[in-house]
């Protein structure tokens, strides 16, 4: 789950070389090396493209920053003259360094092994541009779209437009599947939720489906629990991912009917890891064995945990299918 290395030591090595982590991001030669390094550590089916969901943002013309011990800090889109500012058509040039990264990375993967690219979904990536970085109770993002929703939907047409042209270029580039990462959809009132979250997603995906209809597309829209039913159908992706609010058992009952799902094995474990993640893991497993699934993180890995502990997990889930 996104910047997978970031725990390893090798990650930090490459990252005390770069010139801030938007400079990691944008130089391809270091971006595809620690994309690879998980890879060349655990042998997973699947490499995830080493970038963040601000570069779109940053792309059509947001002010946007990294601080150490802080995260991103962004100049605020809070006016119409703040959207006046922003420029979709920018995109593409701009996130060049990105789709050479997918290149290099497709290049030195192995063939059995895929390439995933992402983006952040509109209103995860609207609640950092309006809020100016992170936030825990989003109170600024909703008051501002709540009260100029004329604004906050023409954001939303400017997210759905650079993020759709982005991730078809990642596809041209090499990337084999999509996901979209709506990680703050958990905060969108019941009232919007449809036009918030479903509708932009589903124009993403109709717009990515035009040109790469064999591109499968996962879902994370992370905390919606029984809305994910109404997610999937709404928004046409092809799989989704699950947070760890949701058991394998309901997933196997109300998920995997609808389409594959990916997760989700909760990272705290992974962080504890001994008996207890593993008898953790193949309670996923297991779960999830009756129906088409993808093992994986139910949200981004912590920084602090023990490669020694991912060996395990990777080791758990190599045995556990030779064995199935």
């Amino acid at each position: 789950m996104r910047q997978a290395g970031r725990y390893l030591p090798e990650y930090r090595e490459v990252r005390a070389k770069a010139d801030g982590f938007l400079d990691l991001c944008y130089t391809p030669d270091r971006a595809a090396r620690v994309t690879l390094q998980p890879i060349e550590r655990f042998r997973p089916d699947a490499a995830i493209l080493f970038s963040d969901i601000l570069v779109v943002p940053h792309a059509i013309g947001q002010n946007v920053g990294f601080v150490e011990g802080k995260g991103p800090v962004l100049e605020p889109v809070q006016s119409a003259r703040d959207l006046a500012a922003l420029d979709p058509g920018r995109t593409l040039d701009h996130l060049a360094p990105v789709f050479e990264t997918v290149r290099l990375v497709r290049a030195e993967l192995p063939e059995d092994v895929a390439l995933i690219g992402f983006s952040g979904a509109p209103w995860t990536v609207a609640t950092y541009m309006i809020e100016g970085g992170s936030t825990r109770d989003f109170n600024t993002v909703k008051s501002w779209a709540i009260s100029h929703r004329s604004e906050f939907s023409i954001l939303l047409d400017l997210l759905v437009e650079s993020t759709s042209a982005y991730l078809i270029a990642q596809v041209e580039a090499g990337a084999q599947a999509l996901q979209l990462f709506d990680t703050w959809a958990s905060a969108v009132p019941a009232a919007d939720f449809d036009n918030w979250v479903c509708g932009p997603t589903a124009r993403i995906v109709a717009a990515v489906k035009a040109k790469a209809p064999d591109t499968p597309i996962i879902g994370f829209a992370r905390g919606i629990g029984p809305r994910l039913p109404d997610y999937i159908r709404q928004t046409g992706i092809d799989a989704v991912g699950l947070d760890s609010s949701i058991s394998p058992a309901e997933a196997a009952r109300d998920i995997q009917p609808i389409c594959p799902v990916q997760g989700n094995f909760d990272p705290a474990y992974l962080l504890a890891g001994g008996l207890e993640m593993e008898d953790a893991a193949l309670e996923v497993l297991e779960g999830l064995k009756g129906g088409p699934f993808v093992f994986n993180l139910a949200h981004g890995i912590n920084k602090e945990t023990p490669p020694a502990h991912v060996e395990r997990l990777a080791e758990i889930i190599h045995n556990w299918r030779a064995s199935a």
